[in-house]
């Protein structure tokens, strides 16, 4: 097997190559930590790679599947994410702030803790998400039409925090 920093030059410089080392990998590919900051990627496929804490700041993503991934604090900060894959990936902490996800398909993936503020989201698919109310956003967060979200999130921003606050916390301390 290839070494992280093998891999990394691979995916950017011949995909097909990196495909297939990938797709024989027993066990997965351990990815994790790796720099992929203002790249190019197109037609990668990272099914079942440990991508934890990676960075994809500033990055073009056409055609990535990111398939039973773990996605656990990636930074896609700022990226252009077109019609990628995100299913059954694993997304909590993952930052998708002031990036462009258009026509990418969230199925199966958990999105607890998962971070879209500012994020342009308009045509991608998180129907069958988990766990996306439980994601972080704010009010130029662009979400997709209704019936590209989970019946039960509430894509309202709302800033007011009374309605998370417990009364029980708030009595009065001695201190």
């Amino acid at each position: 097997m290839l070494s992280k920093e093998e891999l990394v030059n691979l995916v950017l410089t011949d995909v097909d190559a990196f495909n297939e080392e990938v797709k024989n990998a027993s066990g997965g590919v351990d990815l994790s930590e790796m720099d992929f900051s203002n790249s190019s990627i197109e037609g990668a496929n990272f099914v079942n790679v440990d991508l934890t804490s990676s960075s994809f700041a500033d990055a073009h993503l056409t055609d990535v599947k990111f398939e039973a991934c773990d996605l656990t604090s990636v930074d896609f900060t700022r990226a252009n994410i077109i019609e990628c894959s995100f299913g059954e990936s694993v997304l909590n902490g993952t930052d998708f702030s002031y990036s462009k996800a258009d026509y990418c398909n969230f199925s199966d993936a958990d999105m607890a803790g998962a971070v879209f503020q500012g994020a342009d989201l308009t045509n991608s698919d998180f129907s069958a998400s988990e766990n996306l109310s439980a994601c972080r956003f704010d009010e130029e967060t662009i979400w997709p039409d209704n019936e590209y979200l989970p019946d039960d999130f509430d894509a309202k921003y709302s800033s007011d925090l009374s309605s998370l606050q417990d009364a029980d916390d708030y009595e009065s301390s001695e201190y």
